[in-house]
């Protein structure tokens, strides 16, 4: 049902490349990046997933800034093509340590033998990091982690000497240590998402926390791990614990309205004292996925004033609070602000003494964007004057 698997570059170049049917016509994998690059339809800032040219299916998933596509010529599940092409991403990182347009070069070999083992002919087989263990037996040219940047959305925040170094999980799970050491090592990370709405005047509107508990284990014999969540824990806006968060005596109460759990999971004493039991395959996974729309304090705070300052001008004050504490900083932030169609330039007018930040208008897209290196528990601002044309 798969007609080619390719693994693109951000310049287009490819780095993987696999045609296991001979139907789709030749040139796709350039024919897939123009449209991508240069797409337009219904003012959209960039293309779907999913989409068709001439016949052929064309689905694809940018991981690591690297874009995984698979081409169909038949009509099948979109989700499970997604879901495949997460899934090889994934499998690949485990076996690369890290997962890059370097370490693919560098390990093309055992990529392409990953992929004839997850894909036959077309049709997925298995994506499992251990089973794959009995039939993969290239070893992987480890590259330099140290010179990569921090990883994902756990290492926006950092505090102090805490923070784990970027290079802690960034080996393969079939590499040992110096000396054929095996090792004895596990990870643990919590990553959310949150979604803020909030008002011209700064007041929250909606709010929502999509979070991840995400595990990547080194331990030999697959021994059983128990991880203990908060006994005062609810799940559903009914859950007894709901008072409990909104009073006064339940701080520490958390409640979320849905989550779902790893295959690897056993939920036997979970409804008693809120503790998961689980074998840790080998890899990187997610060990339980939550969503949570009750109210909490957001990590920053924005409000915009607009002004008119003629006939085709106008003037935006734009504002972030930091409300997390003082030995925590913030890295890598990009604020972006959607404008009319009709602008045509704009200037922008930072505060004095802002170090670390550029702005921007993106003609293109028609936003304002504001970059900041760091920010920490302090007062920013940005000042820009749009002109528009005549309307």
């Amino acid at each position: 049902m798969i007609s080619q698997f390719f693994v693109l570059s951000q310049r287009g170049d490819h780095i993987v490349f696999r045609d296991y049917r001979g139907e789709v016509p030749k040139g796709s994998a350039e024919i897939f990046f123009r449209k991508v690059k240069f797409w337009n339809e219904d003012e959209a800032e960039e293309a779907p997933p999913v989409f068709n040219i001439d016949g052929v299916n064309y689905v694809h998933v940018k991981v690591a800034g690297l874009f995984f596509v698979v081409t169909t010529m038949v009509n099948i599940s979109p989700s499970l093509l997604l879901e495949l092409l997460q899934r090889i991403a994934r499998v690949t990182k485990d076996y690369l340590g890290v997962l890059n347009e370097d370490s693919l070069r560098k390990n093309f070999i055992l990529v392409y033998e990953l992929l004839d083992e997850v894909i036959d002919f077309g049709y997925p087989q298995t994506t499992s990091t251990e089973a794959l263990k009995s039939y993969i037996f290239n070893e992987p040219i480890m590259v330099d982690a140290g010179r990569l940047p921090p990883l994902g959305p756990a290492a926006m925040f950092m505090q102090g000497t805490k923070r784990m170094p970027g290079t802690a999980v960034t080996k393969s799970v079939v590499a040992n240590e110096p000396g054929g050491k095996k090792r004895e090592e596990i990870f643990v990370d919590i990553i959310e998402k949150i979604s803020v709405t909030f008002s011209s005047s700064g007041y929250i509107l909606t709010s929502e926390i999509d979070g991840t508990i995400q595990m990547k284990s080194y331990l030999s014999g697959n021994p059983e791990i128990r991880l203990a969540l908060n006994e005062d824990l609810g799940i559903g806006k009914n859950s007894s614990s709901t008072h409990d968060y909104r009073s006064s005596s339940g701080g520490g109460s958390v409640v979320l309205d849905d989550c779902n759990f790893h295959e690897s999971v056993q939920l036997d004493s979970f409804d008693i004292d809120r503790t998961l039991h689980l074998i840790p395959p080998d890899g990187e996974f997610p060990v339980m996925n939550y969503r949570m729309t009750q109210e909490f304090k957001p990590p920053f705070r924005v409000t915009a004033l607009i002004e008119e300052a003629g006939p085709s001008r106008a003037e935006v004050l734009l504002k972030i609070r930091a409300d997390f504490p003082a030995n925590v900083t913030a890295n890598t932030i990009t604020v972006q602000m959607p404008v009319p169609s009709y602008t045509m330039r704009a200037s922008f007018e930072l505060e004095a003494g802002a170090v670390g930040q550029t702005t921007d208008f993106k003609e293109g897209t028609r936003r304002l964007e504001w970059n900041l290196k760091k920010a920490s528990s302090k007062k920013d601002f940005i000042y820009g004057s749009l002109l528009f044309s005549p309307h």
